[in-house]
């Protein structure tokens, strides 16, 4: 992102919202990965090998900035609607998913099995709920309907990972199922 700020220069307030939200985002990353190091050893435990390095650096530096590139080359200024969409969807998806993965944390550190309270009840992968709210953000800055390709692909991914971990998930867990009847499975009250 301040590659794009350097080559294509900040032109208005979508440029600035835009690196704000998402060098935010990469530092609450990194803060994160800092408080909790076992998250950092679950999300990097296996290894990927040459072709997963360079899929992610691929997937990473390309589709992942595809939005950033869209927001730094538009030359609309954004809106006081998309801006007033954005930030609380940037908000409140970052306090979702935080929260979450907080909880979950904590709460496995001290021995829990299944993590079905808290924030847990509203949908049985809430963190995913915050993390696509994030995207979807990004996404109303670009403003280009383009940029939806990122999150519309984020939100494939996690539905493929979500009825994989529901099904081990109901194998790990006897209450598993009752959970499943008292929660979403995705988006709070709906899905």
């Amino acid at each position: 992102m301040v590659a794009y700020a350097l080559i294509f220069g900040i032109k208005d307030l979508r440029q600035i919202i835009y690196l704000c939200l998402h060098i935010s985002y990469c530092l609450w990353w990194l803060v994160e990965q800092w408080f909790y190091p076992l998250r950092r050893q679950q999300i990097f435990s296996e290894p990927i090998g040459v072709t997963g390095f360079i899929f992610s650096l691929l997937f990473v530096g390309v589709f992942y900035s595809f939005p950033g590139y869209l927001a730094f080359t538009n030359p609309e200024p954004i809106s006081w609607t998309a801006a007033a969409v954005a930030l609380p969807l940037f908000f409140f998806g970052s306090l979702i998913n935080a929260t979450a993965d907080i909880q979950k944390l904590t709460a496995k550190q001290y021995g829990a099995g299944l993590v079905s309270d808290g924030i847990w009840r509203f949908s049985r992968n809430i963190n995913y709920f915050g993390d696509l709210l994030r995207y979807l953000s990004f996404s109303v800055v670009a403003g280009s309907i383009w940029s939806y390709l990122l999150p519309s692909l984020i939100a494939l991914l996690y539905i493929q990972r979500i009825f994989s971990k529901e099904q081990s998930m109901s194998q790990k867990y006897q209450n598993y199922q009752e959970y499943q009847q008292a929660s979403t499975r995705l988006i709070p009250f709906i899905w």
